[in-house]
């Protein structure tokens, strides 16, 4: 199949440090390139990739020049994809909403991986607008706002299997992974290390709007000791940080519809500590590769149980269930049901045209 995939442009794909969503991206093209597919990735111009790259704009916004519109950036993309949409047998999209008005005029059959939250105002009103456009969810709960939308597949994050080398060593700390916002957690992963009397390390970056909450709420609590903040790490650092943790914390306050760092943990043999909150129930499992619990009190007492769990079965869960190979594949299927509809469609179309045609041809001129 001719394959577009269009990616956000805040991040490169795959992204230098921080992002989700654009290293998915990355993984899903070069496994369809290995399953023999012709996949070309509309994205920064910065991106790598074994597919073919459209670079829409020079480098990831992110890291770009400060003061970049955004909203040019986004139109060109859409005018990119416009352009080319004929070369393509299907179209798939990652950022949201945006390109949809222009994507259902194409006649090109197309999907939408929805990446963030859903439970925002307004949303319903654009699924309204667009009730044949095909959504794929990366977790069912994330589905749950919208239900009405045109969902046909959940289809769970996968990466590398060889991308992250397990440690089948006990970690001498806890480890928590992330942007520092209020919402994924690390005031309570501070204070659950506290408690259970472990060192805590740091992984994240500080969100330029929330450097407030940094300096108030985080800053006074990191010693370097006790707390150490690490920073943003790149694919090589975090293979390191997250393989010789005891346990990742994971203490979101929010409906996080998936959480990528939690199989990255996975990978590397280490469990998960993870408050029961949006897809979390559908990745961690419960006394397998980590716990799921009900605040902090449950976390704390789940630190002193890490050593009941087995590296090694994390690990062969990751391959089972979160591998990159299984995501391609799934997404694979899910395109060849979207040509075989269009194509019966247009089938279907094309002879009624022609019953039609036949019918009035039959008929003398009035």
């Amino acid at each position: 199949m001719r394959i577009a995939q269009i990616a956000p442009l805040a991040e490169s794909v795959p992204p230098k440090l921080y992002g989700g969503t654009e290293r998915v991206i990355a993984w899903l093209v070069d496994e369809l390139v290995e399953l023999g597919h012709d996949v070309t990735l509309f994205a920064s111009g910065d991106s790598k990739t074994k597919g073919k790259l459209h670079p829409v704009w020079p480098r990831a916004l992110r890291l770009g020049r400060r003061g970049t519109d955004p909203n040019a950036a986004c139109a060109l993309l859409i005018e990119a994809i416009a352009e080319r949409a004929g070369d393509f047998d299907l179209i798939h999209s990652h950022v949201d909403w945006v390109p949809l008005p222009v994507l259902s005029r194409t006649g090109v059959p197309f999907l939408t991986t929805m990446h963030g939250r859903l439970d925002l105002p307004g949303l319903s009103d654009v699924i309204g607008a667009f009730p044949n456009a095909a959504f794929i969810s990366i977790s069912d709960n994330q589905r749950q706002p919208l239900p009405d939308a045109n969902w046909i597949a959940t289809i769970q994050h996968g990466l590398p299997k060889d991308l992250l080398r397990p440690s089948y060593e006990r970690g001498s700390y806890l480890a928590f992974l992330g942007r520092l916002t209020a919402d994924k957690g690390p005031e309570a992963a501070m204070r659950i290390a506290r408690a259970a009397r472990m060192p805590l390390r740091i992984a994240a970056k500080i969100p330029r709007a929330e450097t407030a909450y940094f300096k108030n709420k985080l800053e006074p609590n990191i010693d370097g000791q006790k707390v150490q903040l690490v920073g943003e790490v790149d694919d090589a650092k975090k293979q390191s940080f997250l393989a010789n943790a005891a346990g990742l914390l994971f203490p979101i306050d929010w409906p996080e519809p998936f959480g990528l760092v939690m199989i990255e943990a996975m990978a590397c043999g280490t469990p998960v500590i993870a408050d029961r909150s949006g897809s979390v129930p559908e990745v961690v499992e419960h006394g397998v590769t980590g716990f799921i619990v009900d605040g902090e009190e449950q976390a704390i007492r789940a630190v002193d149980q890490l050593e009941r769990l087995d590296r090694q079965v994390v690990r062969a869960r990751f391959e089972e269930r979160f591998a990159a190979s299984r995501m391609a594949r799934e997404y694979e299927g899910r395109y060849r049901e979207l040509l075989s509809r269009g194509l019966r469609e247009g089938f279907e179309k094309g002879a009624a045209i022609s019953h039609l045609a036949a019918g009035t041809a039959s008929e003398p001129f009035r």
